[in-house]
């Protein structure tokens, strides 16, 4: 590939992230991605794939030392520094978003911290706040969005999701578009949700539904016990 073929298909794959992110990417196109930006007026498709094949993974890349890395022929020091920059820059991140949110002490708190991140807007949904052993949000997963039936949710896949995220415990939180009145389907969907997290010795500390400035609290109307 010459330079002009290179610099334009440095472009598509730029142009293919901005209008879907890395979803369909393979990770070797992933890492020429990052490439690109370390290795400047060079074809590193071929380099990707070495790497990719070499440490069988993009796992295995990111998990490699320096030394490793840049033991591959194209890989400078340089390059070999920045993927190690890339793997501590996204373990800093999360860790940081996570002290910022702090322990999740009451449902209002709770809600408060769903309404600043701007997690309860634009529509109907469920999400669910996964808690480790101090309380303090690892992460917030989209369970559903719309309308809650009694087959639109699997107990057991929610669950899969916490456990994924070494969930110590959850808070779950339904956002409506109208008023607070709870319905049957979901009173039954808090129990379930409950006893399935509880046969893997993980703790619903709560079901909110949140409306606008109000919200509701299952726990606190004894749907859990």
């Amino acid at each position: 590939m010459n330079g002009t073929n290179a610099t334009g298909h440095r472009q598509r794959l730029k142009e293919r992230y901005l209008k879907g992110s890395i979803d369909g990417f393979h990770d070797y196109e992933i890492l020429e991605l990052l490439l690109t930006y370390a290795i400047p007026r060079r074809d590193v498709k071929p380099l990707a794939k070495t790497l990719i094949r070499h440490f069988k993974g993009l796992k295995g890349v990111f998990e490699a030392d320096i030394e490793e890395l840049s033991a591959i022929k194209g890989v400078g020091w340089n390059t070999a520094v920045f993927l190690k920059l890339l793997k501590e820059a996204a373990y800093a991140y999360p860790l940081e978003e996570r002290e910022a949110r702090g322990a999740i002490r009451s449902p209002g708190q709770a809600i408060g911290l769903l309404e600043a991140s701007g997690a309860l807007k634009a529509g109907e949904k469920l999400l669910a706040l996964c808690l480790n052993s101090k309380n303090e949000v690892m992460e917030v997963e989209t369970i559903h969005e719309g309308a809650i039936g009694m087959s639109s949710i699997s107990a057991r896949s929610v669950i899969e999701k916490a456990i994924r995220h070494n969930a110590r415990s959850l808070i779950f939180v339904h956002a409506v578009s109208g008023g607070l009145a709870p319905s049957n389907t979901e009173k039954y969907l808090c129990r379930e949700l409950s006893s399935a997290a509880a046969a893997v010795d993980i703790i619903v500390h709560d079901y909110l539904i949140s409306a606008g400035r109000g919200f509701l609290s299952g726990r606190e109307k004894g749907w859990l016990k």
